[in-house]
Parts: C-alpha cells; sequence; structure tokens
C-alpha cells in the first residue's frame, strides 16, 4: 500500500509529458516491473497505439484481435505469458468515468504477481488515467499518439469540441463516435450531467469542411452557454437558434435533437430540431421514435421551441443517429435505416454503450460498400433505472 501512494504522489508531481517515464521508474523500483508500456486508443476506436518516450515497440496493436485490446474491450485485466515463462505481462485498461483511453502493460516477475500487487496496480491505471487527462491541458503527446493519421482542421476542431466519447454511472451509460473519424466535419455530441438530470445533445451542421466544423462549433458552444446558465430546454434550443441567426442570418442552420432526462423517474424532454433520429431497443422489440419536427436552429430569426415528453424503463437503449448513418445507401438493398439498422441494434444489444457506436458504425461502413466523405454519428444511451428512489 505505501507503494502505491508513492507512485501516486510521483504521478501527480510529474511533469505532463513525462507520466509514463515517471511510472516506469516507480514501478520497476517498487514492484520489479521490467517493462511498462502505455497504449492509447486511437480516434477511430480500432486500434491501441502505443505512447513511449522511450523509443521502443511503436506498432499499433488492433484491439479486436490482441490481448491488450481484449482487456479494453472487457475492461478486466487480462495475463499473457512472456516466452521465456519468467514473467507475466499485466494488461490493465486505464477508464476514466467509462471514456476507454487505453490500456496500461505492466511486465512483473512470476512471484511479482500477488493479487495484492495487482490490485494496487489496477489503482494506479485508473489514477493514470485521471492525470493523463488533467496532463493534456498542457501537452499534446497524448493527443499525438493516439493517431494513426493526421487529422483534418474540420476534425480537430470536432474532436476539441467533444465531452469525451463514454461516460457511465451506476443509473446510465453514454458512449459515441463520429466517423470518418480523422476528417469529420459537421456532425458532434455532447452531454452533461448533474445531480438531478443528464442533457444530451446530437448536432449535424451543414455543410463541408471548415465551414461545417465552425457552424457546429458555434451551435454547441450556444447550447451550453444556455444550458450553463440554468435556463430549460426550450429556451436553451431559442437562444442558441438566435445566436445561429444572428451570425448567418439563415444562410446556414444546425440540425439538433436535444434531451433533458430526469434521473429521479426516468422521464425525458426532447426536441427534435432537424435530421437526427432517436431509436429504441427494448426488449427484443426496435422501434424508430417518431418525434414533433420543429426546425433547425438558425434557420429562421426567433424561432419558438416547445418539449415533448417519454419516459425510459430500466434496461432501455436508445440510439442517436445522424443522416450519414439512416441515409448510408447500399448498391444492392437501399438505404441503411430500412434494410440493416434494426438488425444491427440486435446484434449489438449485448455491447456496453461505448463499444456499440463503433461496431455499428462498422456495419454502415460494410453496408454501403463504398468509401464515403458523409459524417457518421452514434450516440447510444443505456438507462439501468435507479435504485435510489
Amino acid at each position: 500500500m505505501t507503494e502505491r501512494f508513492e507512485v501516486s504522489a510521483a504521478l501527480r508531481a510529474s511533469l505532463p509529458h513525462a507520466l509514463l517515464d515517471t511510472l516506469r521508474h516507480h514501478l520497476a523500483a517498487a514492484y520489479g516491473a521490467t517493462s511498462v508500456r502505455l497504449l492509447l486508443t486511437d480516434y477511430g476506436g480500432t486500434v491501441l497505439n502505443p505512447y513511449d518516450s522511450s523509443g521502443g515497440d511503436d506498432s499499433s496493436l488492433p484491439i479486436s484481435s490482441s490481448p491488450e485490446g481484449r482487456a479494453l474491450g472487457s475492461q478486466e485485466r487480462r495475463e499473457q505469458q512472456t516466452s521465456q515463462g519468467e514473467a507475466i505481462d499485466h494488461h490493465l485498461p486505464v477508464t476514466v468515468r467509462g471514456d476507454r483511453i487505453g490500456i496500461l502493460s505492466v511486465r512483473l516477475p512470476t512471484g511479482r504477481s500477488t493479487p495484492t500487487v495487482l490490485d494496487e496496480l489496477r489503482q494506479v491505471a485508473e489514477q493514470l488515467g485521471h492525470e493523463v487527462l488533467v496532463a493534456e491541458r498542457d501537452t499534446d503527446v497524448y493527443q499525438r499518439a493516439r493517431r494513426v493519421g493526421r487529422l483534418t482542421v474540420a476534425a480537430e476542431m470536432q474532436w476539441q469540441l467533444l465531452p469525451a466519447r463514454a461516460c457511465t454511472t451506476a443509473q446510465y451509460a453514454v458512449g459515441a463516435q463520429l466517423e470518418p473519424a480523422y476528417a469529420v466535419h459537421g456532425d458532434n455530441f455532447d452531454w452533461a450531467s448533474d445531480a438531478d438530470g443528464l442533457t444530451l445533445t446530437v448536432t449535424n451542421g451543414m455543410g463541408q469542411g471548415v465551414e461545417a466544423s465552425l457552424l457546429t462549433h458555434l451551435a454547441v458552444s450556444a447550447l451550453r452557454n444556455a444550458r450553463r446558465a440554468g435556463v430549460g430546454l426550450a429556451d436553451q434550443a431559442a437562444l442558441a437558434d438566435q445566436a445561429l441567426y444572428h451570425h448567418y442570418r439563415g444562410t446556414s442552420y444546425v440540425s439538433t435533437l436535444l434531451l433533458h432526462l430526469d434521473l429521479a423517474t426516468g422521464h425525458m424532454e426532447i426536441i427534435d430540431a432537424g435530421s437526427p433520429q432517436m431509436w429504441r431497443l427494448r426488449g427484443k422489440s426496435v422501434e424508430r421514435i417518431d418525434l414533433d419536427k420543429q426546425l433547425p436552429l438558425g434557420m429562421f430569426e426567433e424561432s419558438h421551441y416547445t418539449t415533448e415528453s417519454l419516459t425510459v424503463e430500466p434496461g432501455d437503449r436508445l440510439l442517436f443517429v445522424s443522416d450519414g448513418v439512416y441515409e448510408a445507401p447500399s448498391p444492392r438493398d437501399g438505404k441503411y435505416a430500412e434494410r440493416a439498422l434494426a438488425r444491427a441494434l440486435h446484434a449489438t444489444r449485448l455491447l456496453p454503450a461505448a463499444m456499440a457506436p463503433g461496431a455499428l458504425l462498422r456495419d454502415v461502413a460494410e453496408y454501403r460498400e463504398a468509401q464515403t466523405l458523409d459524417d457518421a454519428l452514434v450516440l447510444c444511451f443505456d438507462w439501468f433505472g435507479n435504485d435510489l428512489r
């Protein structure tokens, strides 16, 4: 226990770019670790990229077929015997509130791989995740290590705008993914919670490239500004609508789905201001939730917005998709929503909310059989219920 506290104190005192070097030094001294690697989930959610300031192996590992990837998917520690048989590689998830940042791999002598030591390493990996998120305010090295290619300027703007890619609590889980991950421009998502509720927004800005990203950036910032002022959902939409119209005068607008969930009751207020769709998986039943269509944000001056109601039940999964998903065409079978979306929802129902969006987007890519520049967004929301009532 003393060793873990020393490692924790060292991480907190470390220079932002030197977290892995600091950790490598202290784990060697405290536990006899002979190798310490940090692998970070890439923007596409398909590979683990090594962050290694010592200049070691820099090859990416597939999440779908590597021991490290299986540890990320299961969120459980995985062991891998070394070829010499005298040491064990322990792959530990680095996760912060459900956001799967990556994997910490620690090689220990077989005799040092005790339950007590492994539990302490699990806690070290958890703290490392928090320290990486804090360090990213002051260094680019971790974000640089997540990339298997160069992001476009528009994609850079969109990823910096996001809250996280997943969040898990006792009551709910949220996960989302954007594609093409390295060239997304207009699609975005946002969420925020407090003691009483959770607010979700799914946004699709019109246009291409940086112009679409600038439009979405203004919309999300205006919605956050209104939300943080403490106003209700309808006023959030109205204030964002005014901000967009004032700047673009109706020449550009944003399709948005806004939702606020009362955590005590499962009651939702929803505003459908455009193209994102909402689907529900309840038991074995999949259905699209038809909502009252209202004007996209920024299309006309001083648009008025009203909320409608929906209640979720424990076990419900809600899926929010942009038009790049449900309108994805296949050369043989028509649009994705007409032929494949319900099937994909069933096929991914056992995946956690953090993993389901990526799996569904891979299914969309296979369905259309061709690359496209259209944005595609999937946000998955699981409601577990409130046991505090």
